[in-house]
C-alpha cells in the first residue's frame, strides 16, 4: 500500500491504495471522496484530512498545514497527493509572489519552497518572510547542489535544504523534523525575559541581551550587529545558558541539516559571534568544550 512510484521530478510518490473506480472494501465510507473532481491517490480518509481543517483528520498530531511552492504544476500536484496521503493539509502556490500571498492567508505550519521560479525566486521569498518577522519553517527544494548554494539558501532564511532528485521518505522525514523542532521551540520558548527565557520579550545572560521583538542585540548597552545566521546561533546559546550543546545539536537547530564532519562552518560562525560580542573588550561568554561543542557561561564559571 505504501509502494513508491518514481516520477520524472526526482522523488517517489505513494501508489494509490486502489483504483478510483473500484469500490473495494471501503464501500460507503468512500462516499465523500467520490464525484467529478475526485482523483485517485490518497485514501478517502487522507484526502479528507487534507481538505477539512475542522474535521476528518486521521491524526491531529499529523494534521499540519503545508504550503507547496513550485512553478511546475506536475510537481505541485505530485507533492500535494503524497502529503495528503500522509494526512497533511496542503495549499499550492505557483511562484514567489503567490507564495507570499498564500502564506498570509493560509498561515502554514511549513513551506516547501522551490528556488527558481518566475516573478519572484525562492531566495527572495525566504528573505521577505524573515524580514517580515515570520518564523514559519522553510524547506527549500532545488536542483542547485553546491555547498555555496546551500549556504546561500540557509542564510536567506531557509531552515533546511533538500537537493533534487530526492526520495519521498527523506522529504517526509525532514518535514517531520522541522515540525518537531518548531513545536518544541514554541512550547519551550514562551517566556517574558530573563536568563534562557524566550518569546515576545527578551533573552538575557550576564550583560548580553537579545530583544526578540525588534531582534536587537546589545552587550553592556553596546549595539551588536549580527547577520541572520549569527543571530540564530546566539539565540540558541541564550535559550540554553550553561548547557553544553553538541556540534550536532547546533548544526541541526541553526542550519537544519548535518554538515560533513570535517566542516568548520560552525567554528567560523562562533568566531564571528565572539568577535562581535567581545568587540568592546568584554569577557568571553561562548566557550569551547573540546571534542563536544560549545557552552554559554560566565568566564571562569
Amino acid at each position: 500500500m505504501h509502494d513508491g512510484t518514481r516520477t520524472p521530478y526526482g522523488f517517489a510518490l505513494h501508489a494509490p491504495a486502489a483504483p478510483a473506480a473500484s469500490a473495494g472494501p471501503a464501500g460507503p465510507a468512500a462516499g465523500p471522496a467520490a464525484g467529478p473532481g475526485a482523483e485517485p491517490g490518497p485514501p478517502p480518509a487522507a484526502a479528507a484530512s487534507a481538505e477539512a481543517p475542522s474535521g476528518g483528520k486521521l491524526d491531529p498530531m499529523t494534521a499540519w498545514k503545508v504550503l507547496i511552492v513550485d512553478d511546475e504544476p506536475a510537481v505541485r500536484d505530485a507533492l500535494r497527493r503524497s502529503l495528503a496521503f500522509e494526512g497533511y493539509e496542503t495549499a499550492l502556490a505557483a511562484d514567489g509572489v503567490d507564495a507570499l500571498e498564500k502564506t498570509a492567508a493560509y498561515e502554514p505550519d511549513l513551506i516547501l519552497l522551490d528556488v527558481l521560479m518566475p516573478r519572484m525566486d525562492g531566495l527572495t521569498v525566504a528573505r521577505r518572510l524573515r524580514a517580515s518577522g515570520r518564523r514559519v519553517p522553510v524547506l527549500m527544494l532545488t536542483a542547485r547542489d553546491t555547498v555555496g548554494d546551500r549556504v546561500t539558501g540557509l542564510d536567506a532564511g531557509a531552515d533546511d535544504y533538500l537537493v533534487k532528485p530526492f526520495e519521498l521518505d527523506e522529504l517526509l522525514a525532514r518535514i517531520r523534523a522541522l515540525l518537531r523542532r518548531n513545536s518544541y521551540a514554541q512550547e519551550h520558548g514562551s517566556g517574558t525575559g530573563g536568563e534562557g527565557a524566550a518569546g515576545s520579550g527578551s533573552l538575557d545572560f550576564a550583560d548580553l541581551s537579545m530583544d526578540l521583538g525588534t531582534r536587537d542585540v546589545t552587550r553592556g548597552g553596546r549595539q551588536v550587529e549580527l547577520t541572520r545566521t549569527e543571530y540564530t546561533l546566539l539565540e540558541m546559546f541564550l535559550s540554553h545558558p550553561r548547557q553544553v550543546l553538541t556540534r550536532e545539536q547546533i548544526l541541526k537547530a541553526v542550519w537544519g541539516f548535518d554538515f560533513e564532519p570535517s566542516s568548520n562552518s560552525l567554528d567560523v560562525y562562533v568566531m564571528y559571534l565572539r568577535r562581535k560580542t567581545e568587540a568592546g573588550g568584554e569577557p568571553r561568554l561562548v566557550h569551547t568544550v573540546r571534542g563536544v561543542g560549545y557552552v554559554l557561561k560566565d568566564d571562569g564559571a
